[in-house]
C-alpha cells in the first residue's frame, strides 16, 4: 500500500491510517453539495481526504474530527501541506457528544486552541458529510483501528441520523456513502430524526454489474427527490464518461 496519495491539488499520507483513501472517500468528496456552504463537518475524517475535497471545491471553513488519535495527527499533518490549512480545523472527537461548533472567521483562535470547537456557542453546519463505518455482526479484525472505522458500534445510523439532527443548520444537508444494501436502513435512521433523501446516486463498479454503494443526500425540506445510476467502468474496464465528470479535478490521469 502506498504511502502517499498524490491529487491533482493536494497530497493525501495515509501510513497512520487504519482506512486508506479509496474510491468511497473520493466520491464523497467530489458528489457532496458543497459548493456555495460556509460551514462544513466531515465526521470520522480518517486521512482527511474528504475535508480537503470540500475545502477544494467551496470557500468553507470546515471542521474534521474522527475518534481515533492516529487519524487525526495524519489529517493535521495533511491539512498543514495543503492550499487550505487555514480553512481545516483537525480534532480528536466524537460525534456522538460533540457539542454544537461555532466557526469564527477568527480562525488564529482555532489555531491556537483547537478546544474552543468543543465548547463555543453555536454556529450550525450548512453540510455534514460521513463515509460511515457499516459492518454489523460481521468479524472484527485484530486492528482495533481499522475495527472502529469498519464496525457501527463506533458510530450508527441511528446515531449519525441523531448527529446531523443536533448539528446541521435547518437548511444542511446530510451526504453520506454506504453499502447499496443499506439503503433502506440508513433511510429509516434519518426518518426517525426529521430528514429525508433528496438525492440519491447508486454507484456500480463495472457497466453491467450489481450495484456495489450509494450516495445519499438528506434534507430536513423533502425536496424532489432523485434517484440515478453512476458506472465506474464500461464493460471494456475503462472509466465512464460520468465518473470521469466527477473525479477529475481530482485525479491526476483524468
Amino acid at each position: 500500500m502506498k504511502q502517499s496519495f498524490t491529487l491533482k491539488q493536494f497530497e493525501v499520507r495515509q501510513e497512520r491510517c487504519a482506512m486508506k483513501v479509496g474510491t468511497d472517500g473520493v466520491l464523497l468528496g467530489a458528489w457532496a453539495r458543497v459548493e456555495h456552504c460556509k460551514h462544513i463537518l466531515d465526521m470520522g475524517t480518517g486521512t482527511g481526504l474528504v475535508a480537503l475535497m470540500a475545502a477544494q471545491r467551496s470557500q468553507a471553513h470546515i471542521v474534521a474530527i474522527d475518534l481515533d488519535a492516529d487519524a487525526v495527527v495524519q489529517a493535521t499533518e495533511n491539512v498543514a501541506s495543503s492550499p487550505w490549512r487555514d480553512r481545516i480545523c483537525v480534532i480528536e472527537a466524537d460525534a456522538r457528544t460533540i457539542g454544537n461548533v461555532a466557526l469564527r472567521n477568527e480562525s488564529s483562535h482555532l489555531e491556537e486552541d483547537p478546544q474552543l470547537l468543543k465548547s463555543h456557542p453555536l454556529t450550525l453546519f450548512d453540510a455534514l458529510l460521513c463515509n460511515p463505518p457499516f459492518f454489523e455482526n460481521s468479524l472484527k479484525c485484530s486492528d482495533s483501528a481499522r475495527t472502529m472505522a469498519r464496525h457501527t458500534d463506533t458510530l450508527s445510523f441511528d446515531e449519525l441520523a441523531r448527529s446531523a439532527a443536533r448539528l446541521l443548520a435547518p437548511e444542511g444537508e446530510l451526504s453520506v456513502v454506504i453499502p447499496y444494501d443499506r439503503a433502506q436502513d440508513m433511510t429509516v435512521s434519518a426518518a426517525c430524526c426529521g430528514f429525508f433523501a433528496t438525492r440519491q446516486t447508486v454507484i456500480v463498479p463495472v457497466e453491467g454489474g450489481k450495484p456495489k454503494r450509494i450516495l445519499m443526500a438528506f434534507t430536513r425540506e423533502g425536496a424532489a427527490h432523485t434517484i440515478e445510476t453512476l458506472c465506474i467502468q464500461d464493460s471494456q474496464r475503462n472509466y465512464t464518461p460520468a465518473y470521469i465528470r466527477l473525479v477529475e479535478d481530482f485525479y491526476l490521469k483524468m
